[in-house]
């Protein structure tokens, strides 16, 4: 029984040494196991790079160019360079559809009204006995079971509009435009952007020559021939141009030959008329004045010292 007790002893102290030895002992096969552990991007085969690695440096865009052009020849004018935040945001559908949601709701007129039996003209005395004359119980002429009666929950004048966050609008504006110029849908033009009608024909309509349905059709055959051959027309999925006031030509062009495009004013401009058209034809100093007039989420409470509490706009680099 000694010796067997003893064999079990060396046998247990055997198996600690052996334990306790340090893992460089360990089979070169299994080490190399271990020591392979790495991050994800570091595997040999991966489909695609689509992830920046923690050891590339963080180079965002800086600024977008934006050509200035002339209308209508579109003759490049002047480059400048606008803010990531103004003209490069990433697409927002959810905001988009907030604030078009917002607008809408906004516009109702909410004026439908109906009577009800108490405002209906005539006497409320009650129609018949309520016993004795074998017919149903009634009350009085105005109850909405009667012809000429009131409406039962009918609608009365009511306000339909909805709150949105002035950021989070003001965040949609920007991204309707920035949906434009990733498209190459948004032409910026110079200051005064004119409808250039011939001078032969403006005389004549000055002079009172012509009559009015002639000069109508002369003005949307030739607005109709430019929006062609600009590729702008209505099979070129129309256009919407934007001005900072009214100018006669335009807007009356337009008007006359609707089916290619409209104008606008800045102040009846929304989110909405920004997603509606094929393109936008913009003026530079309308679309500096859109920004600024929506940059409310870009300005920080937080002053910092050296740091901008908000994005300059464009800046010319080429004129």
């Amino acid at each position: 029984m000694a010796g067997k007790g003893m064999k079990s002893l060396s046998e247990a102290l055997r198996g600690l040494s052996l334990a306790a030895q340090p893992s460089r002992t360990l089979p070169t096969r299994q080490a190399s196991v271990v020591c392979r552990r790495a991050m994800a991007t570091a595997i040999d085969t991966k489909p695609a790079n689509i992830t920046r690695s923690v050891t590339e440096p963080w180079d965002p865009i800086t600024s977008v160019p934006l050509t200035i052009y002339s209308f209508p020849s579109l003759e490049p004018r002047s480059l400048e360079s606008w803010s990531p935040k103004h003209l490069h945001l990433p697409l927002r559908r959810d905001i988009l559809h907030l604030a078009v949601v917002y607008e809408g709701d906004k516009t109702r007129q909410g004026t439908a009204s109906s009577k009800t039996r108490w405002e209906v003209h005539g006497s409320h005395r009650k129609i018949r006995p309520q016993k004795g004359s074998g017919r149903a119980r009634a009350g009085t002429r105005q109850s909405p079971l009667y012809r000429g009666g009131g409406k039962s929950h009918g609608p009365k004048p009511r306000d339909f509009s909805t709150k949105l966050n002035r950021k989070v609008y003001d965040l949609a504006w920007r991204t309707a435009l920035s949906y434009r110029y990733r498209r190459g849908e948004l032409i910026v033009t110079e200051d005064g952007m004119e409808l250039p009608l011939p001078d032969d024909f403006l005389q004549l309509a000055e002079a009172g020559v012509l009559g009015r349905e002639l000069e109508d059709s002369f003005v949307c055959k030739y607005v109709a021939e430019l929006m062609t051959a600009l590729q702008w027309d209505k099979n070129h999925g129309r256009t919407t141009f934007i001005t900072g006031d009214r100018r006669p030509n335009l807007f009356t062009g337009l008007d006359i030959a609707g089916e290619n495009g409209r104008a606008l004013e800045l102040e009846d401009v929304d989110v909405k008329d920004l997603l509606e058209t094929g393109r936008i034809v913009i003026e530079r100093s309308a679309l500096r004045e859109m920004i600024k007039e929506h940059s409310s989420d870009l300005i920080s409470r937080v002053a910092v010292k050296g740091l901008s509490n908000k994005p300059t706009l464009g800046q010319v680099l080429v004129r």
